[in-house]
């Protein structure tokens, strides 16, 4: 009784608001279903770190310093970048790219919509961050976990909790965000744009090749992108040679869901009331929110520029479908359609440019750490 009294008195005001944040995680994963598969184990892992005296973590007792199982995770699979790069196999083992390869002009769109992540660099930069952080802050635009977590841990490992959870919150409020920001830059009149689809079979050689192809170009044009890039087409690779569909399997599932369980659970060692209860937490969920806007904006203004110069036009929404999260945005983008006129079908294209989003991603990634390491 004298020990639960003595862990009850240790309890702070900044753990007991770690311990309510980690409860409205598991809350928006469950009753909300915003990303489960992380957000579920970061709001366990975030009430666990800050409970007094955990043993989950490192601490001293008694003059000597114990080793926290959670610490011994993160050095295993977080600070040498491990799980993130796990789950690009399992992601690129998903992503079918047909689409993409139907319509090369989408990869565009990819582009186009990673404008959110330097906007917000600068940004960052003029609300006094450091280059490293500015940078770290602005990758939350790649609306890709994994990403972010890979480039946050390399310039700026401190802001790594804060970074994560923006993250994965902003990409689970897609359907919130994107109809908003969408419907801001465009009028009645373009959403209603049709797009003529043709089908058309892409080969199996071409989808065999395509992976190689980016990792080739990948390499040559940003090459701290490779990890990200290499191990995402090594997956889509075992997607598509035909002759590993087990290990496709193994990636899409027991990979991606057992590596997702240890990824959330060891984020929140960055995740202690004394890391996680600053302003700068507050900065960079809103500037968070910020990237995510641009990227929807930019690629919708970027489809807007095109058809100037296009005789059939393209749906501006289409271009808000860039950004990587898969498949989410697409989705969003077809509902809106459909929303605005019941016969019309933009999704493949959207799926196209979503895809290629997910490559624009990683290789901005690659760029920002070129540029910022």
């Amino acid at each position: 009784m004298e020990s639960f009294v003595d862990g009850i008195s240790a309890v702070n005001i900044g753990q007991m608001g770690m311990m309510a944040i980690g409860a409205l995680l598991i809350y928006l994963g469950i009753k909300k279903q915003y990303e489960p598969t992380l957000l579920i184990p970061m709001g366990i892992g975030a009430i666990l770190v800050n409970i007094p005296h955990s043993g989950l973590i490192s601490q001293e007792i008694n003059g000597v310093e114990q080793e926290g199982i959670l610490d011994v995770l993160f050095d295993f699979g977080i600070s040498n970048e491990l799980f993130p790069l796990l789950i690009f196999i399992g992601i690129g083992a998903m992503i079918d790219f047909g689409p993409l390869l139907k319509n090369p002009f989408m990869f565009l769109f990819g582009a186009a919509a990673q404008f959110g992540i330097f906007f917000t660099i600068l940004v960052a930069i003029i609300f006094g961050f450091d280059l490293q952080e500015s940078a770290t802050i602005g990758i939350i635009g790649a609306a890709d976990g994994p990403t972010s977590i890979f480039v946050s841990n390399q310039l700026a490992p401190h802001l790594l909790g804060p970074i994560t959870v923006a993250a994965y919150s902003y990409m689970a409020l897609v359907p919130i965000i994107q109809p908003i920001a969408i419907r801001a830059v465009t009028t009645e009149k373009e959403r209603k744009i049709k797009m003529n689809y043709k089908a058309e079979a892409v080969s199996k050689t071409t989808k065999i090749v395509f992976p190689i192809a980016v990792i080739l170009i990948a390499g040559f044009v940003a090459p701290a992108s490779l990890p990200l890039v290499g191990f995402l087409m090594f997956g889509n690779f075992i997607r598509e040679c035909g002759v590993l569909d087990r290990l496709s399997s193994s990636a899409q599932n027991e990979l991606v869901n057992l590596v997702s369980i240890l990824l959330g659970l060891t984020i929140s060692v960055k995740m202690t009331a004394d890391q996680f209860l600053r302003l700068d937490t507050l900065l960079i969920i809103a500037f968070g929110l910020v990237a995510f806007v641009m990227d929807t904006v930019g690629g919708v203004l970027f489809a807007k520029l095109l058809n100037l110069f296009r005789k059939d036009k393209i749906n501006p929404m289409v271009g808000a479908a860039g950004i990587s999260a898969f498949p989410m945005s697409a989705r969003v983008i077809q509902k809106m359609a459909h929303e605005e006129d019941n016969q019309n079908f933009v999704l493949m294209y959207a799926v196209g440019a979503n895809v290629s989003g997910q490559i624009a991603s990683v290789v901005a990634g690659g760029l920002v750490l070129n540029f910022f390491t």
